[in-house]
């Protein structure tokens, strides 16, 4: 080989500093990048056979390296959906032809359709919890669908249970029979009235009224109406009867329900379900009618307005109306071998032979770590190395260029021996 080996030596390691160049340029040029991972170039030689007679230069061969597992800094934002690992595993996202990868960057919003899409344009994938909790599939991307508010919509919740606590007058007349509210009767008379705002199931408000009267001694008739049949006066007579009647026994003793007393009543909603309402904690006592405390659940039409997720991935949708709603599990992959996943454009990575299959699980359990929201993964670039390195391969390189340089002109000496 002589001085054509040379020659060929230090043209391949001019072409490996260009590689090592390559990488400081690719990193430098990400720095900014969300959940990007540093790229090395690490070299190996290439030793031709040993002759005993002369020596044969060999060569250089770059091998390019990614700290795929290596950590972040976390930067924190003000957006819930901004999302970061602390510890291993990886997102899954969604390529717009449907493809599945996995990515560290999590710079997620949503898109005119409400899905979740990362700076990338992938779309993160989750499990739908109206679908059943699928997590148990550790070994599969089976049963992932892209997570966003788009088939969360309009919401409403009928009201299927109430709380009532009052205290009813214990000095209260006795109401004869014909005069009891639930006679429905324009005479009515009664010691106490109630209003509880309700839902049915297509989120219409139904208001019930609730009367009080004293049937007996301790005693009490408890009645509910639907406010919308209420006559001329807003009260008796209904154009309907009572949805429902219950009496109400109490101790004139302790002033508390006995025993053998309803406490519960149940009222079936116009064009809706049954309400239940919880009369356990009322009371009889020598004071006026009062009502302590009521509670109804239920509410109207509300569309969501905000997403929470919890570090184990649970994504909960919240509406207007303060309903909170778990809509979406973000599992966590890994594989065996991190470090030799195949790197692609847009900060992804993919499972090969070398890295192992995908195992999918919760953040927060094996050797996953837990997702972070409000935050974001930074680079792990950092500029004085890649800046040192820069100088490294450019001196490495010109040394190389030398070599080349001096072979060439030895050449040159050689020709000219003929002259």
């Amino acid at each position: 080989m002589g001085l054509y080996g040379v020659m060929t030596t230090s043209v391949s390691g001019m072409a490996a500093q260009a590689d090592r160049m390559g990488t400081v340029a690719d990193n430098i040029a990400n720095v900014n990048t969300t959940g990007y991972k540093r790229a090395s170039t690490e070299f190996a030689t290439l030793v031709p056979e040993a002759r005993v007679i002369e020596y044969t230069p060999g060569s250089v061969q770059t091998v390019i390296r990614r700290g795929i597992t290596e950590q972040g800094g976390l930067s924190y934002t003000k957006s819930a959906t901004d999302l970061a690992i602390n510890g291993n595993g990886f997102f899954m996202v969604q390529s717009a032809n449907g493809a599945p990868y996995m990515t560290r960057a999590g710079s997620f919003v949503p898109n005119s359709a409400g899905e979740l899409v990362n700076a990338a344009g992938y779309k993160l994938l989750g499990y739908n919890l109206a679908d059943g909790d699928l997590s148990s599939i550790v070994n599969s991307a089976a049963g992932l669908t892209v997570v966003g508010t788009a088939n969360l919509g309009l919401r409403a919740t009928p009201s299927t249970a109430a709380t009532m606590q009052f205290n009813l007058p214990s000095n209260a007349a006795v109401t004869a029979g014909a005069n009891l509210p639930s006679a429905n009767a324009a005479t009515a008379s009664y010691e106490g009235k109630t209003s509880l705002v309700t839902y049915d199931n297509l989120g219409n408000e139904v208001i019930l009224d609730l009367y009080t009267a004293k049937s007996a001694s301790g005693t009490w008739q408890v009645s509910a109406y639907n406010r919308a049949d209420a006559g001329p006066s807003g009260s008796f007579p209904y154009s309907s009867a009572a949805l429902a009647t219950t009496t109400l026994s109490f101790d004139n003793t302790t002033g508390q329900l006995t025993s053998s007393s309803a406490t519960t009543q149940t009222v079936a909603i116009p064009n809706g379900g049954s309400l239940v309402i919880d009369f356990t904690k009322s009371t009889q006592l020598a004071a006026d009618y009062i009502v302590q405390a009521a509670t109804v659940n239920g509410n109207p039409p509300a569309k969501v307005s905000s997403l929470e997720i919890s570090k184990a991935g649970v994504v909960t949708a919240i509406y207007e109306n303060g309903t909170r709603v778990p809509a979406f599990k973000i599992p966590l992959v890994n594989v065996a071998s991190p470090n030799n996943l195949t790197v692609l454009s847009g900060n992804v990575f993919s499972p090969n032979s070398e890295s192992g299959d995908l195992q999918i699980g919760i953040a927060g359990t094996a050797s996953l770590g837990n997702i972070v929201s409000g935050a974001l993964e930074r680079p792990t670039v950092d500029l004085a190395t890649e800046l040192t390195t820069m100088v490294e391969a450019q001196r490495s390189y010109t040394a190389n260029s030398k070599v080349f340089q001096t072979g060439s002109e030895l050449l040159d000496v050689l020709v000219n021996l003929k002259r």
